[in-house]
């Protein structure tokens, strides 16, 4: 045997027990954090599963709630959100609350469907663009079933000049001044609507044919 060779076998036998060493110390926890990564890999695909099926049987009973609340059924619908509301996953128990205070207005539950939005604009686990949302919607069924002061409290401050919703606040205001025959405070309101470019275009319509009808009314007061 030469010398190369039997080097090579030394050096060899030399790394055969350092990996044996390396294993012997070592090789529980290689073991340990393969299966670690397996089942990871596995309850993530399980959870990702588990959480697709349950937002899609969510979406479907939030179809056929809707199409309860469509066909005039609303009774029915109200018990299918209500379901929702208490089972559903993901954004859809909001999304239920929302629309049970809708169905209630249909109805003519005036004032629980302002509880329903209330309720929602005062939950701070939700996100603030809903509660505005929320507090938006209550403000237009109180036009027609409250005073100024109740759309007031809850649009108020939806109405700066900074707030993306200020354009449907201002109209919910303008409404109610005007319904209160406070046509000046109405005009105003309309008027900032009219004159502003971002307003959506149907809104500006309406602020225009608001201020129309309120100069010809005679003297705002």
């Amino acid at each position: 045997m030469s010398d190369d060779s039997f080097f090579r076998e030394v050096n060899e036998e030399i790394r055969q027990d350092k990996a044996k060493a390396l294993w012997d110390r070592y090789g529980a926890l290689v073991i340990g954090l393969a299966v670690a990564i397996v089942l990871g890999t596995a309850a993530f695909v399980v959870y990702e599963y588990w959480t697709g099926s349950q937002a899609s049987r969510s979406g479907d009973d939030f179809a056929q709630a809707l199409a309860l609340a469509n066909e005039g059924k609303n009774d029915e619908a109200l018990a299918a959100l209500k379901a929702l509301e208490a089972d559903g996953y993901g954004a859809y128990p909001v999304l239920a609350r929302l629309r049970a205070a809708t169905v209630m207005a249909e109805k003519g539950d005036f004032a629980g469907a302002v509880a329903g939005f209330d309720a929602i604009a005062n939950d701070g686990s939700i996100a603030m663009s809903i509660r505005d949302m929320a507090r938006l919607r209550a403000a237009f069924v109180l036009v027609d079933h409250g005073s100024y002061a109740d759309v007031s409290q809850r649009v108020e401050q939806l109405s700066a000049d900074t707030n993306p919703l200020r354009h449907s606040a201002r109209e919910a205001l303008g409404l109610s001044a005007w319904k209160e025959s406070r046509n000046q405070d109405a005009l105003k309101l309309f008027e900032q609507i009219s004159a502003d470019n971002a307003a959506p275009r149907d809104v500006r319509e309406r602020a225009t044919l608001m201020i129309e009808l309120i100069r010809g009314s005679g003297p705002a007061s």
